[in-house]
């Protein structure tokens, strides 16, 4: 049981650290661009990591069967 328990957690951990990999640049190039292009708010983490998922859904069509 505290095998699985460890397991649990550095997969959790390993989740965690591969989102922020992957929105901190999407977050760091809207708030460069977009703010000075368009006149946009500065977006947070949590708001990047919302775009990645959303663009995946619209760009791959989603879940495919």
């Amino acid at each position: 049981m505290g095998d699985f328990i460890v397991y649990l957690l550095v997969t959790i951990a390993y989740i965690a650290v591969f989102a922020l990999i992957f929105s901190l640049p999407i977050m760091w190039l809207w708030n460069w661009l977009m703010p000075a292009i368009f006149g946009l708010v500065k977006i947070t983490w949590l708001q990047a990591l919302g775009l990645s998922v959303l663009s995946e859904f619209f760009f791959r069509g989603g879940y495919k069967n």
